[in-house]
């Protein structure tokens, strides 16, 4: 894993920064939580909430073209947009487990069934586990279907079909719930479309839903321990997932534990 430096940026205005990149990946408007730099914390992009896509009641049956993903109840299939033909599965333990797997499904249309081109791969999710309303600082992972539109990182683009946007605030220092060193935990990074605008850098700190839904939920390069709401992939995968993630097919990310995806 890349071992990020300090970047000008950073030195001109420290406490912006801290502000800016440490907050999020599992709160954001939490005033009486530590910045994600300090020791204890899981990385964090700029802010951190759940669910802006919920479930519906009743559920509906799912259609036939979005049949065929493993473990994705009726519901939850329900969720996946008709045009979407990438879809990121990322599946928790328990409802409480921070430990999750990972698996990148792909199709041309929607005559065809889904095939798995990517994973799976060992992945972390929050501390706390998963939840269906995510707010600021509660250490979950939003549950949901959300597009993802935007990439980013302090290191160069990888050759990303996605928009990337590398700047030197993705640069991220301190150590994680276990102790594990952060650094070099957003140099990759794919913006969560939860609690934020489509089409702007994964920095942009705009929260439709309010700071007190939190924001900031990304997928980033993991640094072997549990985040503080974000989804994390090693650097090699995070990498492959760059190259593989297609505007043109609407790339979406499907996110939560076992049994909540089920449904």
């Amino acid at each position: 894993m890349s071992v990020p430096r300090r970047p000008p940026a950073l030195l001109a205005a420290p406490l912006l920064v801290l502000v800016l990149l440490l907050t999020g990946c599992a709160s954001d408007a939490a005033p009486a939580k530590a910045p994600v730099g300090a020791p204890g914390l899981g990385a964090a992009g700029p802010e951190s909430d759940a669910a802006s896509v919920r479930r519906a009641s009743p559920s509906p049956e799912p259609t036939p073209s979005h049949a065929g993903i493993p473990g994705l109840g009726p519901e939850t299939l329900a969720q996946v947009p008709a045009e979407a033909r990438q879809v990121f599965v990322v599946t928790g333990e328990e409802t409480d487990s921070h430990q999750s797997g990972a698996v990148l499904y792909s199709r041309e249309d929607a005559a065809e069934s889904w095939q798995p081109i990517l994973g799976p791969w060992p992945a972390h999710n929050g501390m706390e586990g998963w939840t269906d309303h995510h707010v600021a600082g509660d250490l979950r992972s939003p549950t949901g279907v959300y597009p993802l539109t935007d990439a980013g990182g302090r290191l160069p683009d990888p050759g990303a079909l996605l928009p990337y946007d590398e700047h030197p605030r993705f640069a991220v220092d301190g150590e994680g719930f276990f102790g594990e060193p952060l650094e070099g935990s957003f140099d990759y990074v794919v913006a969560i479309n939860y609690n934020r605008t489509a089409g702007v850098s994964p920095l942009d700190r705009t929260r439709p839903l309010g700071l007190g839904r939190g924001g900031g939920i990304w997928v980033h390069v993991d640094h072997g321990g549990p985040t503080q709401g974000c989804v994390s992939v090693p650097e090699e995968h995070m990498e492959e997932l760059l190259r593989t993630l297609d505007p043109a097919m609407n790339p979406v990310i499907v996110m939560g534990d076992a049994a909540t995806l089920g449904r």
